[in-house]
């Protein structure tokens, strides 16, 4: 078994670095105090390439694996950019599997070169305010009529709405009680974001403020028959395509954030005198700083493992979770204890931790709970009974 990079994979980590060089803590400070999306930084990763990593060769990608991609995120979160650059361009690097895997010929092209390529942006529209998790729960209806599909209801949590082209949605087209199992009537569509026809309102957060969050509110939004992806009512099979790469890409965005809040911890500890010594010579510094890097090192060697899994095409739905986990349980010590290294001056902007630790809560909450995870792992992996 090799655990080194190949010779691809360096370059990655090379070129984005380069890119992401241009864009230092004091960048994404300033978006974190004025909520601009980061235009700029989107373009640049646009120009080069870069948001088409995961897209098949003909629709204007890489067609590179979800390995690939994992290291370029990790390499984005750990420039500094944190949350708020990956965030900015989730949706090019995973948010399409499903289109890629199920739309029409017409639908991928018309869908994925634009995003690939850096021309459109993209938003996922799947959480509901009272289903959260429970996806087969979702309430937002699609009626089919000769006009096409007309929507109505809500979603909430809905990052990027505010500068998204098109949005993928889940919706339901044929009520729960008709339907054999939950997850049957949920359809997918891929379309225009028309905010004349779509209430948008955006969510005030804790952090990642220059990528929006938002809710969504639908009266009547008519969707066209041909932006339906697949058939009619398997939707929520559809978009299982994209579930475990997105774990596995923001485990791997977790692993980033909490090596860069190590990186300056460590660089203070080094550099910061008290009582006439660097305060990084006591244990009492080290030790934990020492035990995040351990955490973060095992976690990114199951983010590996399930990227892996993954582009062998093998069921990594047990491993990506895992990942995910301890990914985001590491990451948010890891920026706890840069806080704590810091003492006081980790409590001011100026020294960035701050705004790592309360982006790093967003791999930690997202896109599934801890708790989620760990029922999951009991229920499919351990054989234990349900718990929900």
């Amino acid at each position: 078994m090799d655990f080194a990079q190949s010779p691809q994979q360096d370059a990655i980590q090379e070129a984005v670095s380069r890119i992401c060089a241009r864009f230092d803590d004091d960048y994404w400070l300033e978006r974190d105090r004025d909520g601009v999306f980061p235009f700029e930084f989107y373009d640049a990763l646009g120009r080069d390439g870069w948001l088409g990593i995961c897209t098949a060769p003909q629709y204007g990608g890489s067609g590179l694996g979800v390995a690939d991609a994992a290291i370029m995120m990790r390499t984005i979160a750990e420039s500094g950019a944190g949350m708020s650059g990956c965030s900015a361009v989730h949706v090019n690097i995973f948010g399409l599997k499903p289109v890629e895997v199920y739309g029409t010929e017409a639908q991928k092209e018309r869908a994925l070169r634009p995003i690939a390529e850096g021309q459109e942006k993209g938003c996922f529209a799947v959480t509901e305010p009272d289903a959260g998790l429970n996806t087969t729960h979702l309430k937002l209806r699609a009626e089919k009529r000769d006009d096409g599909y007309h929507v109505f209801g809500q979603k909430v949590w809905i990052s990027t709405a505010q500068v998204a082209d098109r949005m993928l949605l889940l919706a339901r087209t044929q009520p729960r009680e008709t339907v054999k199992k939950p997850t049957q009537g949920l359809s997918l569509f891929y379309t225009r974001f028309d905010r004349e026809r779509i209430a948008v309102r955006e969510i005030e957060k804790m952090g990642r403020k220059c990528v929006d969050s938002n809710e969504l509110f639908f009266d009547d939004f008519v969707i066209p028959e041909e932006d339906l992806i697949g058939e009619e009512g398997r939707g929520f099979e559809y978009i299982l395509h994209g579930l475990n790469p997105e774990r596995i890409l923001i485990a791997a965005e977790a692993v980033g954030l909490g090596m860069a809040a190590l990186n300056r911890a460590s660089r203070y500890a080094r550099e910061r005198v008290v009582f006439d010594r660097p305060i990084g010579k006591n244990q009492g510094v080290q030790h934990p700083l020492a035990k995040c890097w351990c955490n973060l090192e095992a976690a990114w060697l199951m983010v590996l493992n399930a990227a892996w899994q993954y582009d062998q095409g093998m069921n990594c739905a047990a491993a990506a979770n895992c990942a995910k986990y301890l990914a985001g349980e590491a990451g948010f010590e890891a920026c706890h204890t840069a806080i704590m290294t810091h003492g006081g001056f980790g409590y001011a902007k100026e020294y960035h931790v701050e705004r790592y630790l309360r982006e790093v809560m967003v791999p930690r909450i997202a896109p599934v709970s801890p708790q989620l995870v760990l029922s999951f792992i009991a229920e499919r992996v351990l054989g234990l009974p349900k718990s929900y």
